[in-house]
């Protein structure tokens, strides 16, 4: 009665070799925070209400985070913000590029970034 079949399984035999899922992001990735988000919105509120903008994507990535502003959806965004802490003590983190990719504004303060996109005050 020692004797086995061949579906049973001998002792030092696995049934299933276990492979560990890798995790699908090594590191944290980089975002806006609520008031970052806040004052973005604020402006982009602005320019909706003027007809100048009319859609917005927003890209979390592990390197930066990206508001990409849009005229139509379907062209090249006119501009996007973006925020790169590993620029933070050199350049600033907060950045506004231009569709052709030219560097508009860049610092450690947000809203003296987004104020190169306001529009300049006229005399009625």
């Amino acid at each position: 009665m020692s004797e086995r079949t061949s579906a049973e399984p001998r002792p030092n035999d696995s049934a299933a070799h276990v492979v560990p899922f890798p995790a699908s992001s090594p590191g944290p990735q980089v975002s806006f925070n609520r008031d970052e988000l806040r004052t973005i919105f604020n402006l982009y509120g602005r320019m909706v209400s003027d007809g100048e903008w009319r859609d917005y994507a927003l890209d979390f990535r592990r390197d930066k985070a990206v508001f990409s502003i849009y005229r139509r959806t379907s062209e090249m965004p006119l501009y996007r913000v973006e925020k790169d802490p590993k620029l933070a003590r050199r350049q600033g983190a907060y950045a506004v590029v231009a569709a052709s990719g030219l560097v508009l504004k860049r610092g450690t303060d947000l809203g003296r970034v987004l104020a190169v996109l306001e529009k300049p005050l006229r005399i009625v």
